[in-house]
C-alpha cells in the first residue's frame, strides 16, 4: 500500500457531504475549505450573501464542489428552512459543523433578555435543531460526524463571558449528549475549542493591542490562533480516522488552556 492510499483511507472525505454553519468567515470558513479540499461536497450556511458567494467562489476556483444557503439561525423557522434547503443541494449531510455564533458581551449585570435569547438561539438552539434534523439520518446510514466550535469561555470566565460562555458550555454538553445518543450507530460528536483567534467575531478585542499581546503570551506557542489552524483537526474529526473519538472537547489553542 502506498502512503497516499494509506492516508486517503484515514482522512479522505471523497463521497461525503458536509453542512457548515458560519462557513463564510473565520474558523468556519477555514473548516469549510479544509473539508472541501479533502473531497467533501460542502454547503455553507450563513447570513451575508456577499461573504457566502465569495467563500463558495474561492472553493469552486480550486475545483471543489460547494454551494451556499443564506439563513437566519436566530429563529427556529430559519434553522429548519436552512436545513431543508441545504439538504436539497447535494443530499443529506454526512458531516455537520456548527461554527456559526454570535458574541455579544455586555457585562452580566447589563445583559438583557434580547441578548440572552439571541445568544442562546444561535449558539446552542440552532446546533441542537440541526442535530435533531440530521443526526438520526446519519445513524440510520451508519456514518456521521457532528463537530461543534466552542470557546475557552465554556471552561473559564474572562473578557465578560456572560451569555456567550453559558451558550458554549451548553454546546459542549450537547456534544456529549449527542455522542451518547448516536455513537453506537457510527455517528461521532465532538467539539473544537479555540483559544483567542483573530477572526471577525473577535474584532472588538483585536482593537486592543495590549490585550492581544497578553493573550498571545498566555499560550505555549507564543502566538494567537489563526483560522487555518483548525483545518487539520476538522478533517480528522470529519473522517474515518476519528471513528473511536467521540464526546470529546479538542483544544486547538496553542496551549492557552494549560499554561
Amino acid at each position: 500500500m502506498t502512503s497516499d492510499a494509506y492516508l486517503s483511507g484515514l482522512f479522505s472525505l471523497d463521497g461525503r457531504t458536509a453542512l457548515v454553519t458560519g462557513g463564510s468567515s473565520g474558523i468556519g470558513r477555514a473548516i469549510a475549505g479544509a473539508l472541501a479540499h479533502a473531497g467533501a461536497r460542502v454547503v455553507i450556511v450563513a447570513r451575508r450573501e456577499a461573504e457566502l458567494a465569495a467563500a463558495v467562489g474561492e472553493l469552486a476556483a480550486d475545483g471543489c464542489r460547494a454551494a451556499w444557503v443564506s439563513a437566519d439561525l436566530a429563529t427556529r423557522t430559519g434553522v429548519r428552512a436552512a436545513a431543508e434547503e441545504a439538504a436539497a443541494v447535494f443530499g443529506e449531510p454526512d458531516i455537520l459543523v456548527n461554527s456559526a455564533g454570535v458574541n455579544l458581551r455586555p457585562p452580566l449585570g447589563e445583559l438583557d433578555d434580547e441578548v440572552w435569547d439571541t445568544t442562546l438561539a444561535v449558539n446552542l438552539t440552532a446546533p441542537h435543531l440541526l442535530g435533531q434534523r440530521f443526526g438520526p439520518g446519519m445513524a440510520e446510514r451508519g456514518y456521521g460526524r457532528i463537530i461543534h466550535v466552542s470557546s475557552q469561555q465554556a471552561h473559564r470566565a474572562f473578557v465578560q463571558s456572560g451569555a456567550y460562555g453559558v451558550s458554549k458550555g451548553g454546546l459542549e454538553s450537547l456534544a456529549r449528549s449527542q455522542a451518547e445518543a448516536w455513537s453506537r450507530y457510527g455517528v461521532t460528536c465532538n467539539t473544537l475549542v479555540p483559544g483567542f483567534v483573530l477572526t471577525p467575531l473577535n474584532a472588538q478585542l483585536a482593537e486592543d493591542p495590549e490585550r492581544v499581546a497578553a493573550l498571545a503570551e498566555r499560550t505555549m506557542t507564543g502566538r494567537n490562533g489563526l483560522a487555518e489552524d483548525f483545518a487539520g483537526a476538522a478533517v480528522l474529526l470529519a473522517g474515518p480516522a476519528s471513528g473511536y473519538i467521540t464526546g470529546q472537547s479538542l483544544f486547538v489553542d496553542g496551549g492557552f488552556s494549560v499554561h
